[in-house]
């Protein structure tokens, strides 16, 4: 059983989502959660409730990581490091999606892309461990990464990037801080139902059809799949699992290339 009473963690981009799902989990364990969220909003809320009903001393906390890190700072690291001296963990979770396709990319986006999804959650793990190392701390941190950082797809090009960048950094933070009794770790959904997601998915069928066929399991669960896991990698059960990313896609990453559907086959077979 997983047990993270007396554990307290900050969940950035927590309101909904992925990180809703991770936060929920964790308060589920006992842990005391932080979410966070771009602004206050009626799902903010409704995740909210949900961890203090497991945690009644979970908070929310409103910033925007698309500014400079000093303002970063005063709005989010030096409030929650200030009201919460025995953090102990922390999960990087925000990014954003702005991807065009890489002929088209301008800088502005894909320096935007990496700010988010990449310097921002960098230099906050950075103020969290300097934290625990001056206070003698045994922390944990994850960081939210995707499959899109070990695949490709064309048009994601500065997505997939900054999601190979988490997968790096995980590894680089992993050795730097593992001395210091720090563990960092990583999950890589597949595709997951999310109120982005399914603005596509429940839309087009032909689209969710195609991305069951490339999934071995066939399934694009919720994004609840994920909490589990960030709750597990989080605990002391994992107490030696350091600079990892655990795939959480149904099998995606491990299937080369599905075979062809028979419909296509004969189509395929009977051509001149």
């Amino acid at each position: 059983m997983i047990d993270l009473s007396g554990h307290i963690a900050l969940i950035t981009g927590s309101t909904q989502g992925v990180g809703a799902s991770i936060a929920v989990s964790l308060a589920q364990a006992g842990a005391q959660v932080i979410l966070h969220g771009l602004r206050e909003c009626e799902s903010a809320h409704a995740t909210l409730n949900r961890c203090r009903s497991y945690q009644p001393e979970s908070s929310l906390l409103i910033c925007d990581l698309d500014q400079d890190l000093a303002t970063i700072n005063r709005e989010m690291i030096a409030p929650v490091l200030t009201r919460y001296p025995n953090i102990n963990g922390f999960i990087s979770n925000a990014g954003i999606f702005i991807d065009t396709p890489f002929l088209k990319m301008e800088p502005a986006i894909f320096d935007r892309t990496f700010h988010v999804n990449v310097k921002a959650g960098y230099f906050l793990a950075q103020a969290f461990a300097r934290h625990w190392i001056a206070n003698n701390t045994a922390g944990s941190m994850l960081f939210t990464g995707s499959i899109n950082g070990l695949l490709a797809e064309p048009d994601h090009t500065a997505y997939d990037a900054s999601k190979g960048a988490v997968a790096a950094m995980v590894r680089s933070l992993c050795v730097a801080l593992a001395p210091h009794r720090i563990r960092v770790n990583s999950i890589a959904p597949g595709l997951v139902r999310t109120p982005l997601t399914n603005q596509i998915l429940d839309t087009d069928r032909a689209s969710l059809d195609w991305m069951e066929l490339h999934t071995p399991n066939g399934q694009v669960p919720s994004s609840d799949v994920c909490g589990p896991m960030a709750a597990f990698l989080m605990s002391d059960l994992a107490t030696h699992i350091h600079g990892q990313t655990i795939c959480i896609d149904g099998g995606m990453t491990a299937w080369q290339q599905p075979d062809l559907p028979s419909a296509y086959r004969s189509f395929w077979t009977e051509q001149p």
